[in-house]
């Protein structure tokens, strides 16, 4: 579909007018302070009014917004109550939706914490480092779109008699065995949709703690081999505790994150055969069936289980400096 500028000249013409004030703000603020000093403290707090009145506008009052729909019917007029929290907890889909939710949240971080961990011990020290990570680090640069289309393929089923185009079931076959359907049979399936964003997330975890490794002193390595430590016990004694900090990170960078997997799902199987998350169920209700209310208090729900993980993540952040 090729953009018409004709039809979207209104919009251009807001955007426009908005950036036209903001910048006329911004130099009526500068110029204001540069002819009459101010003290540091208020300079600061009108330099920072600009991005609060956008946080204000593009964040806080939507948000705000959202809550309000969220207590409202599906045309967003009628107020219902905590009728669609209700909902949320007592239809069997948002049950599942949630079930799913809470089961990548658990085992994506864990599993691509953990993989990334032993591959970047393995590979910290190298001499080929560098080359190592980048391989890992790779499918970070495909979109989670991407990645979805790519599993799409590895999982692609056909009947046993035609040739077998997935991977997975290619190989399969060439073993003996009968090909599958792997994004169908349920809850197998979300273990299935799983790997592909672990594939995705790896190598953020192995390049993070890869460095993490490399800041630990040598002399502590050097001195558990002496003592006479596996590499496995120099892991878990010396390594682990010392990147503890960066652990923590990895792991809560990775459940929020994951806590907004949308794309993945969309792509793969489209919240179907008991695949539906949070992300992907909110946009359904609100975009695809026109249930406003359900698809704000689904977002309200996504805001709360996120919360924690953040304020956790800034804590972590702080004591790490």
């Amino acid at each position: 579909m090729s953009f018409d500028a004709v039809a979207q000249q209104p919009k251009l013409l807001y955007l426009l007018q908005g950036v036209a004030a903001f910048a006329a703000v911004v130099s009526l603020i500068l110029l204001a302070l540069h002819r009459r000093p101010v003290r540091r403290r208020a300079a600061a707090l009108i330099l920072l009014a600009p991005a609060l009145l956008l946080l204000t506008i593009g964040l806080l009052l939507p948000g705000l917004r959202t809550l309000a729909l969220s207590f409202t019917g599906s045309g967003g007029e009628t107020w219902v109550g905590l009728d669609n929290y209700a909902w949320m907890f007592t239809d069997p889909h948002a049950r599942v939706a949630l079930r799913n939710t809470l089961a990548w949240v658990v085992l994506v971080p864990l599993t691509s914490t953990a993989v990334g961990l032993l591959y970047a011990a393995a590979v910290a020290r190298s001499r080929f480092r560098t080359f190592a990570l980048s391989l890992v680090l790779t499918p970070m640069a495909i979109s989670f779109v991407g990645a979805g289309i790519v599993w799409k393929f590895v999982y692609a089923y056909r009947p046993a008699e035609a040739e077998q185009i997935g991977l997975l079931n290619r190989l399969v076959v060439a073993f003996g065995g009968e090909p599958r359907q792997w994004l169908v049979d349920s809850p197998w399936n979300v273990l299935f949709l799983i790997v592909a964003m672990v594939w995705t997330q790896t190598g953020f975890a192995a390049v993070l703690l890869a460095a993490a490794i490399r800041a630990v002193p040598p002399e502590l390595t050097e001195a558990a081999r002496l003592d006479g430590a596996s590499p496995g016990q120099v892991l878990r004694r010396i390594t682990l505790p010392s990147i503890r900090p960066m652990l923590l990170v990895v792991l809560l960078a990775q459940a929020i994150g994951t806590f907004k997997a949308f794309d993945i799902v969309r792509t793969m199987t489209g919240g179907q055969f008991d695949t539906d998350v949070l992300a992907h169920a909110m946009y359904d209700q609100a975009f695809r069936y026109g249930e406003t209310g359900r698809g704000a208090a689904l977002a309200v729900l996504l805001f709360l289980l996120l919360t924690p993980f953040v304020a956790h993540q800034l804590r972590a952040r702080r004591r790490t400096r």
